[in-house]
C-alpha cells in the first residue's frame, strides 16, 4: 500500500508540473474560456485525452519490449532527469517573459483544439518520450503493463481539474492568472522539477 502511495505522489508531483506550464494548450483553455467557462476546459482535457491516451499506450508496449535491456532504465533516467532541469529553466524564463494570453478570437471549438495543441506541441511529445516514459518504466515494474493505466489514471485527472479551474477562473476574471501568485507557483514547481530530476539520477547510481 505504501510503495502505491508513494508512487502516486511520485506522479501526482511531477505531472502537475507539466500541466501547469504555459503554452499552446493553456492560452487555448483560457481563451475559449473567458466565452464558455469550465466547459470550455473540460472540452480541451477530453481533446488532450484523445491524443494522450494512446501515446502512453504505445510508450507501454516500447517500454515493455526493451525494459529487459539492462541499459534501459539508466537511459530513460538519464534522459528524463535533464529533461526535468530542462523544463524547469523553461518554466523559470516564462516567469520573466511577457503574460500575455490568446486573445480568445478562435473560430476553433475546444474539443479540436485540444486535440491540435496536444498533438502538435512538440514540449508535449518530448515530456512524454522523456519524462512519461520514465514514470511509465517505474509503473510497470511495480504493476507490470497494467501499470500504465494506473499511472495514466494518476496523471490525467489533474488535465480535466487544472483546465476545467482555470477556464473557470479565466470566465470570473481576465487578470487572475498573472498575479504574483502564479509566478510564485511556478518557482515552486521548478524547484519540484528539479528535485525529481535528481531522484532520477539516484535511480542510476543506487
Amino acid at each position: 500500500m505504501f510503495q502505491i502511495f508513494e508512487f502516486a505522489l511520485i506522479v501526482v508531483g511531477i505531472s502537475v508540473s507539466g500541466v501547469i506550464v504555459p503554452g499552446p494548450l493553456f492560452a487555448a483553455n483560457i481563451a475559449y474560456g473567458l466565452k464558455q467557462g469550465v466547459r470550455a476546459g473540460i472540452k480541451i482535457a477530453v481533446g488532450h485525452t484523445i491524443v494522450e491516451l494512446p501515446l502512453v499506450i504505445l510508450l507501454g508496449i516500447g517500454a515493455f519490449s526493451f525494459e529487459t535491456l539492462p541499459e534501459f532504465r539508466t537511459v530513460i533516467s538519464v534522459v528524463g532527469a535533464i529533461t526535468l532541469f530542462g523544463f524547469a529553466g523553461l518554466q523559470i524564463r516564462a516567469i520573466f517573459k511577457s503574460n500575455e494570453i490568446m486573445d480568445g478570437n478562435s473560430t476553433r471549438g475546444p474539443l479540436l483544439a485540444g486535440i491540435a495543441f496536444s498533438a502538435l506541441n512538440p514540449f508535449f511529445i518530448i515530456w512524454w518520450l522523456t519524462i512519461g516514459l520514465k514514470l511509465i518504466s517505474d509503473a510497470m515494474l511495480i504493476w507490470a503493463f497494467g501499470g500504465v493505466l494506473i499511472m495514466f489514471a494518476l496523471h490525467i485527472w489533474m488535465d480535466f481539474a487544472w483546465l476545467g479551474a482555470i477556464s473557470f477562473l479565466a470566465s470570473k476574471s481576465k487578470n487572475i492568472l498573472s498575479s504574483r501568485n502564479y509566478k510564485m507557483t511556478l518557482i515552486g514547481l521548478s524547484v519540484l522539477l528539479i528535485y525529481f530530476g535528481i531522484t532520477f539520477l539516484e535511480d542510476v547510481w543506487v
